[in-house]
């Protein structure tokens, strides 16, 4: 199995409904996520994936996000919006195009992330 792994970020809003403390105010974020692929096979060129083409199709989906208040995105009108659920939805979302990803990490800070793998 191969893995590659490429980080990117975006800033935006959330409140946490149904949480009972502060985050259930409206706040903010310069989100950091990781995107990891995995691939079972190496192709004779010896790259599983460019990484440029994987960052861009990663950035696809977090410029739907960057700048936003994420409670007002239709996906999470219903879905609470979490460092958890954001990360699936980024991992449903990138994984829609094609790319076999295996673990998708949301980082609110450098200090608390929440990753989701598909399992």
């Amino acid at each position: 199995m191969f893995k590659i792994s490429v980080e990117s970020e975006f800033a935006a809003a959330h409140r946490i409904r149904e949480y009972g403390g502060d985050c259930e105010n409206l706040h903010g974020h310069n989100f950091k996520v990781i995107l990891t692929a995995s691939f079972a096979e190496l192709p004779p060129s010896g790259m599983c994936m460019d990484f440029r083409v994987l960052k861009k199709k990663l950035n696809g989906v977090l410029d739907k996000l960057d700048h936003q208040d994420i409670n007002r995105l239709e996906y999470f009108r219903e879905v609470n919006p979490t460092s958890e659920n954001i990360a699936k939805y980024i991992f449903d979302q990138v994984k829609e195009t094609g790319v076999p990803v295996y673990e998708v990490t949301v980082f609110e800070s450098d200090k608390y992330s929440a990753s989701y793998t598909g399992d």
